[in-house]
């Protein structure tokens, strides 16, 4: 009986471990998205060669064609192709960014690189929101329709860029305005965008740009005992004092509900700089002679740039109290013919129905669409006039992009592919009139 029992028990493990096996090794969409997870794509060094290789691989499997681009060494944009039925038609376009920001790996309940997926089905890792789960969902979307014999009337195509998280510049910055791009003949496009913890998917119409700031501000050294003005670290303070004052007025209209926090300028302190070194510390009884502040600034599409430059030049840093600055644009703040980027969202804009109606064609809602308070390579195609939607099919999920311990529902991540299956049909085979890039 003894023999009988442990026999019996031995069976039992290796059925248990067969399955648990057979579970990690199936190849199915949540294990191809924990693949793809498993890349580190992190800055300061993200591996692009080893992703780009999986998508190409994935891409095959399916019929797609591949092609990669380098605008700059090393930082590949990957372009893949569905050919429609009337090629002649503007094109759909689907990006997703390749690289993500680091990872502190000692704060996670679960390594950033593992995509380790929990009994409850949440899948941690680096870029499971931002945003690996569209890369491969698209991928997966098409996937389905192909075996259910869709064929599209325009064609798709879907493009892995580099760089995003740094800013895009040797990315989607080079190649919207590429020859490559142009002959793309893109006429819509679809970028990411954002977790709900509600119900609804949220969606974008447009993205906040940023600035980077730096004031400086210059004075005549003293000793740490001396009381005399315009000294440099005074005069940065009171420019302090009046970048504090307009903050707390921008984010007012935030907290009265007048505005969503998108929708004003923020302008966020990120570091200062002065004092004398020295190896204890600083030197205290000296006042320094230079001081320096940077801020994170943020436009929504609406604001005045020059009326902002303006400020900055007469109020923040005038050169009568000795002070000098200097602004970094990343990214445009106005299309090709000056007005603000924005796509609409309302009847002007056929795509915005079909859309629409792709995602509650699957029992999805929308939530009111919105401006993305950071900001996306999506603004680089609106740039030239091409209607641009930010969305990540992500509800009843908690906003984690940048986070500590960022995780997906494998419940979510397929419930996205059901949509974006039925938003890839609806756009693609929508024969009416639609712009055409020149």
């Amino acid at each position: 009986m003894a023999v009988y029992r442990l026999f019996l028990c031995f069976l039992i493990f290796s059925f248990a471990l067969n399955q648990t096996l057979s579970y990690e090794e199936d190849d199915s969409p949540i294990t191809r998205f924990q693949r793809y997870l498993r890349f580190k794509t992190a800055h300061p060094n993200p591996n692009y060669t080893a992703p780009v290789s999986f998508l190409v691989d994935q891409a095959q499997s399916i019929g797609l064609t591949a092609r990669t681009i380098e605008f700059v060494p090393g930082k590949p944009v990957l372009l893949l192709t569905w050919l429609g039925s009337d090629p002649k038609l503007p094109s759909i376009l689907f990006n997703s960014h390749l690289d993500s920001v680091p990872a502190e790996g000692e704060k996670w309940i679960h390594p950033p690189f593992s995509a380790h997926r929990t009994d409850d089905g949440r899948i941690f890792a680096r870029g499971a929101q931002d945003d690996k789960c569209i890369a491969v969902q698209y991928l997966e979307a098409i996937r389905n329709l192909k075996s259910k014999g869709y064929s599209p009337v325009r064609t798709v195509h879907i493009s892995y860029v580099p760089e995003e998280e740094i800013g895009g510049l040797d990315g989607m910055a080079k190649f919207a305005v590429s020859p490559e791009f142009r002959e793309l003949n893109v006429g819509f496009a679809m970028d990411e965008g954002q977790a709900n913890p509600g119900d609804e998917f949220r969606v974008f119409y447009a993205d906040r740009t940023p600035w980077k700031l730096v004031i400086r501000a210059q004075g005549p050294p003293g000793h740490g005992s001396k009381l005399y003005d315009n000294g440099a670290m005074e005069n940065l303070m009171k420019s302090i004092e009046l970048v504090t004052k307009f903050r707390e007025t921008e984010f007012d209209n935030v907290k009265a509900g007048k505005a969503a926090n998108s929708e004003v300028i923020s302008v966020n302190p990120v570091y200062l700089k002065a004092g004398i070194p020295s190896p204890t510390g600083f030197v205290m009884n000296m006042q320094p002679s230079e001081a320096e502040a940077g801020f994170d600034v943020r436009l929504p599409p609406l604001a005045d740039p020059d009326l902002m430059k303006k400020r900055i030049a007469e109020e923040w840093a005038p050169s009568i109290r000795n002070m000098t600055y200097k602004i970094e644009e990343h990214g445009p703040m106005r299309d090709i013919l000056g007005h603000p980027i924005m796509t609409p969202t309302n009847d002007s804009n056929p795509w915005w129905s079909i859309f629409k109606q792709a995602v509650e064609a699957v029992g999805g809602k929308l939530a009111k669409p919105e401006i993305l308070a950071s900001t996306t390579d999506a603004r680089y195609l609106r740039q030239w006039g091409i209607p641009v939607l930010g969305f990540s099919p992500m509800s009843n999920t908690p906003i984690l992009l940048h986070d500590h311990n960022e995780f997906l529902k494998d419940s979510v991540f397929m419930k996205g592919i059901e949509v974006y299956e039925s938003v890839i049909s609806a756009l693609s085979s929508f024969e009416g009139p639609s712009r055409q890039v020149n």
